[in-house]
């Protein structure tokens, strides 16, 4: 059955109950069946043991061998008639639990997105990785209840009624018995609550680092700090092992007790039952059906511990997911831009970016390069201006189809070299050529068989890093921006790949605006205007040339720059 995904409003984060809440009701109707179902399976496991009572007494007391084949057919018909409905209990689960995975994932990544380029600043990557490879796994189980458990509560009230037509002491034990079950499992539930929070926070982190090892690790063996960093890493897995004991064991013991509580509970009902036979207060028949009812009762017993373990991990779990879709999206509210390719000023640093140029950002400290096209492209926070209009006033959706930051660690999605360059952009396989000649990477396409249709692996691991820093700003020059803002995209490229990216980037983007970050002379020589900057301020603006010739801090800085590429 289809359904339409809506995603939560502000209600449905109040809290990990009301977020499985709205995982419920987004699927309504496949959880009233899965209810449906395992209430009939649960009940149905209830009629095999009074079958079979009939068949003792009717058929072996009674001596009527008829009625004994008559009820064993019976009991064959139900026992078939019940597989088949634990079948499609089985399957609807399996739907309803796969449905709020995928669904609770949908989720993140929506608010994620929204969340653009502010969710680094307020979400780590081992966040963002462990609730989407473990929380929405440990909710999405969680469900269950709604299956089972719903089809537990209703077979156990089906038992205590039918044990009160038998016997009302036997029928009150069993009333008795659960209450008594949850109060032995309820402190490990709790502890398993706390403990798995500590747990979870720590993962998180471990996951952070992680990935950041990973990423650097070029870096790592090219500095001899990997023995370093590797055993750092090893240390603080064993920390999280210890957590995960901690965590292990009052989870042991809910398995424990849902396995071992429902047995004495069994073998207390049975004592008391075979007493009662054996002074004739229930027929042998009689016995038997207890027996069964008792022996059925172990399941639906045991699905409250599991169900009751399941919702305390899963509030450990929903409540980082919702921390997570509870941050604030910017606001996407403002004026429009205005219309022109700029001028583009950042008052902090006094940078003027002039509309159709070519401009290129120099400095010995390249963080300081960086920190300025953050503010310019308002990926922080910023008094940037656009003709007199602040960035930070305008719509966001507006800004980023006319203002793009191409940055060197953008990611490098897996799919075909056209759906990479292309983007979120429908994909024009003229356009998509002339971004490729424009960014001199007609080779990698050259170099495949296939063409544009190439696959490419996931971050561009099958490629050179010269050649994702060229698919990375063909990408860019594919999308058309009014203002192109670059950080240094021809670091990883030799002399003359470089000096064509440059001409060509020029010559193609004329009639926009083009800022780029570099210390590389021959970026700087095809530049129209360089701007200089000292402690993060704006210190020389004007051409190559005229630097060279004007301003020794200029030349050392180039000839610097020279000799370290």
């Amino acid at each position: 059955m289809a359904e339409a995904w809506e995603p939560p409003v502000a209600r449905d984060l109040g809290g990990p109950y009301r977020f499985l809440w709205w995982l419920t009701r987004s699927q309504g109707r496949r959880v009233v069946l899965g209810a449906t179902l395992g209430t009939v399976w649960m009940v149905g496991l209830t009629v095999p043991p009074w079958v079979l009572s009939r068949a003792v007494d009717e058929g072996l007391v009674g001596g009527d061998q008829a009625a004994l084949v008559s009820w064993a057919l019976v009991l064959l018909g139900v026992t078939v008639l019940n597989a088949l409905v634990a079948i499609g209990r089985h399957r609807t689960m399996t739907k309803i639990r796969m449905d709020a995975s995928y669904r609770s994932i949908r989720a993140t990544v929506w608010h994620t997105s929204r969340l653009g380029s502010s969710l680094a600043r307020r979400a780590s990557a081992g966040e963002v990785v462990t609730v989407g490879i473990s929380d929405v796994h440990i909710v999405a189980q969680a469900l269950t209840v709604t299956g089972p458990g719903v089809g537990a509560v209703i077979a156990y009230a089906v038992v205590a009624v039918v044990l009160f037509t038998i016997s009302p002491l036997l029928a009150a034990v069993v009333l008795a018995g659960v209450p008594l079950l949850v109060v032995a499992v309820g402190p490990f539930l709790q502890r398993i609550e706390r403990t798995g929070s500590d747990y979870r926070g720590h993962q998180a982190r471990l996951t952070t680092q992680l990935i950041d090892v990973l990423a650097g690790l070029r870096v790592l063996n090219g500095l001899g700090g990997k023995g370093f960093v590797a055993d750092r890493y090893v240390e603080q897995s064993q920390r999280l092992v210890r957590r995960g004991y901690r965590v292990a064991g009052p989870a042991s013991w809910v398995g424990a007790l849902s396995t071992g509580l429902p047995a004495l509970f069994l073998a207390a009902v049975v004592w008391l039952s075979a007493r009662m036979a054996a002074t004739g207060a229930i027929s042998i028949g009689e016995l038997v059906a207890v027996y069964g009812y008792v022996a059925v009762l172990v399941i639906p017993v045991a699905s409250f511990i599991e169900s009751g373990s399941d919702l305390a991990r899963a509030r450990v779990a929903g409540q980082r997911i919702i921390d997570l879709l509870n941050l604030p999206v910017p606001s996407d509210a403002g004026a429009p831009l205005p219309h022109g390719i700029g001028p583009l000023i950042d008052p902090a640093s006094g940078v003027v970016v002039r509309p159709g140029l070519l401009t290129a950002l120099v400095t010995a400290r390249p963080a300081e390069a960086t920190t300025v096209i953050e503010r310019l492209g308002r990926l922080t926070d910023t008094r940037a201006t656009w003709q007199d209009v602040r960035l930070d006033k305008v719509t966001r959706a507006e800004l980023r189809r006319r203002l793009l930051v191409a940055d060197n660690d953008a990611e490098v999605f897996a799919g075909t070299l056209r759906e990479i360059v292309a983007g979120r952009r429908d994909p024009d396989d003229a356009r998509i050529r002339t971004a490729l000649h424009t960014a001199v990477a007609e080779d990698i396409v050259d170099a495949r068989p296939a063409g544009l249709d190439a696959r490419i692996a996931a971050g561009g691991s099958d490629l050179s890093g010269g050649q994702r820093q060229r698919i990375r700003l063909a990408r860019a020059v594919y999308a058309e921006p009014d203002i192109l803002l670059a950080i240094d995209p021809t670091s990883a490229v030799d002399a003359n790949t470089e000096a064509a990216i440059v001409d060509r980037l020029r010559d193609a983007r004329r009639t926009t605006t083009t800022l780029i970050s570099t210390t590389s002379p021959l970026v700087l020589d095809r530049a129209d205007e360089v701007v200089v900057l000292v402690d993060g301020k704006a210190a020389l603006v004007g051409t190559h040339q005229e630097l060279l010739g004007r301003d020794s801090y200029y030349r050392e800085l180039v000839s610097r720059a020279q000799e370290d590429r």
